[in-house]
């Protein structure tokens, strides 16, 4: 895959271009960083329709999954859908609040979403989402059994059509707005947002000798403030 991305009409960024980032390599990090996204399409009676839903991503493919009863997946098998991934990084107080903003990094992908209907490739699907929501969880829960495995469905997604925007820094105030009369009548900068994991919480039902495995444990070490 390209090493940058490459705009078509409907995932070229119209406003706030200097935003606009199109190193492939901000793709790939917004969707390592985010754990849901919301997924764009528009049902049989012609509704517009957006969910949440988690994903997994893997050698340019984003992967979405659910019931095979589930309306939207149904109604994106086969169809031109939308994904957006945001991550929300702080909020921008300004001394003018027209110039207030947030700061943040955004991915969304633009296709036809694909069924994966081999059972192998399926299988590997499903592993990619589970490894990117909990990782090193694949090799030690069990494993769906056949009619797990037959309720559920799987949707592929090619990332070639891709558009990222990111914003950040202080506030983008007004010539006016920083004369010396002005500067400071009002507080303006960033108030960060900074995620972090809390303390693993065992299942009730968890024996009391069941240490806390690594995987869980690192998983906040390694992903850390986000």
């Amino acid at each position: 895959m390209d090493v940058t991305l490459s705009p078509t009409p409907r995932s070229t960024i119209q406003r706030g271009k200097n935003r606009a980032v199109t190193d492939r390599a901000a793709l790939t990090a917004v969707l390592d960083a985010g754990l849901i996204c919301h997924l764009a399409f528009v049902t049989p009676a012609g509704a517009p329709v957006i969910i949440p839903t988690g994903y997994g991503h893997e050698d340019g493919t984003l992967y979405v999954h659910g019931s095979t009863g589930a309306a939207s997946l149904r109604a994106g098998a086969g169809a031109e859908v939308c994904v957006n991934v945001t991550l929300l990084d702080g909020v921008i107080y300004s001394r003018a609040v027209f110039h207030h903003s947030v700061n943040y990094r955004s991915a969304t992908i633009h296709g036809v979403a694909t069924p994966v209907t081999d059972r192998d490739a399926k299988m590997h699907a499903l592993q990619v989402i589970t490894e990117h929501i909990a990782p090193g969880s694949w090799g030690v829960a069990r494993g769906p059994s056949a009619q797990e495995f037959a309720k559920t469905a799987v949707l592929a997604l090619d990332l070639t059509e891709a558009a990222v925007k990111i914003r950040a820094g202080g506030p983008g105030d007004e010539p006016e707005d920083l004369t010396p009369d002005r500067i400071g009548a009002n507080w303006a900068g960033v108030l960060p947002l900074v995620r972090n994991w809390g303390t693993p919480e065992p299942c009730e039902h968890l024996p009391a000798d069941v240490a806390l495995p690594d995987y869980v444990s690192l998983r906040a070490r390694r992903d850390g403030p986000q």
